[in-house]
């Protein structure tokens, strides 16, 4: 070979290096002889084979979306806890006031009469007493003073004291003698002074009662109930004019049993809607009697001509 083709070959092996050099690549050793033969071709990188270090990185793409305008990340809101208020300070309620001691006991189980009545009829003034008064300090009265005493604040003993009594007393009017014997019973009144001499059946209004008086000293007494205010019993001194044991009334066809007449039609009789209904009737101007053994022993003891009195 000649030197101008050695230098030639030289030139292009220099120019192959330094474009290798320029694209990156790992040079290879080329070599030469003396014969005139090419430089074998440089092998391709494989797919699998790692970059080399002198390699630049992939250059990084610009997001189209700026850092501003992505959502900033938030806590989820955590509802806050409400301070719990101190407890309030606690107040005792103080127990209520003990009760008085009682008074001296005025009435208790077991006694009878007037002063009971009373206590009765003012107790049933104020809704507790539920009966007509009676006259005796048994159980039911026992038991309405109790529960007297208790809405009022007193010791409840069942016995009226001087403490019950006085309260009562504030609370109620004087019974009048209506209220204290509805069912009847009431002691007689004062006999009028018509009544003193003779023979009279002397009739008070006042505590519906009717007396049969033998000069001046009652010898029988019964409950009487009167007229209406539309036919009221006449008052004043009349006498019995007629007797009639089975009459019966010839303007009411009502039976009058031991009639005995003493003004007009008005008389003195029996009355069997009387000892049924007590006072809730009323008669159409008779006297009229509820005892039946009473007023028939009265009748076979008045006579025609005794005198009848009847007063307030």
């Amino acid at each position: 070979m000649s030197r101008d083709a050695t230098a030639r070959g030289r030139a292009a092996a220099g120019a192959v290096v330094a474009l290798a050099l320029a694209c990156g690549c790992t040079a290879q050793a080329v070599e030469t002889t003396s014969k005139d033969k090419k430089s074998p071709a440089t092998r391709p990188p494989s797919a699998n084979s790692s970059p080399t270090p002198s390699e630049s990185p992939l250059k990084k793409m610009k997001s189209p979306v700026s850092r501003a305008e992505l959502p900033q990340s938030r806590t989820p809101d955590v509802p806050s806890t409400p301070s719990t208020p101190p407890p309030r300070p606690r107040t005792s309620t103080p127990p209520p006031p003990a009760p008085p001691e009682p008074g001296p006991v005025v009435l208790a189980r077991g006694q009878d009469g007037r002063k009971v009545r009373e206590l009765q009829a003012r107790l049933r003034q104020i809704g507790w007493f539920g009966q007509n008064p009676t006259g005796t300090y048994g159980p039911v009265t026992a038991t309405a003073v109790e529960g007297f005493q208790g809405k009022r604040g007193l010791l409840r003993t069942g016995a009226t004291d001087t403490r019950t009594w006085d309260r009562l007393l504030a609370m109620t009017r004087e019974p009048t003698k209506a209220e204290l014997y509805p069912d009847g019973g009431m002691p007689p009144a004062k006999p009028d002074r018509r009544c003193l001499t003779g023979r009279v059946m002397c009739i008070s209004k006042e505590s519906r009662t009717l007396t049969w008086m033998v000069d001046g000293k009652a010898v029988t007494t019964v409950d009487v109930r009167f007229g209406s205010e539309y036919t009221p019993t006449r008052e004043g001194e009349f006498q019995v004019f007629w007797k009639n044991r089975d009459h019966v009334s010839t303007l009411y066809d009502t039976p009058m049993p031991y009639a005995m007449f003493f003004s007009g039609g008005q008389a003195v009789h029996y009355s069997s809607d009387f000892a049924a209904r007590g006072y809730n009737g009323a008669s159409h101007g008779c006297v009229n009697v509820r005892d039946k053994k009473g007023i028939a022993k009265l009748f076979k003891q008045v006579r025609t001509g005794d005198k009848v009195v009847i007063y307030k």
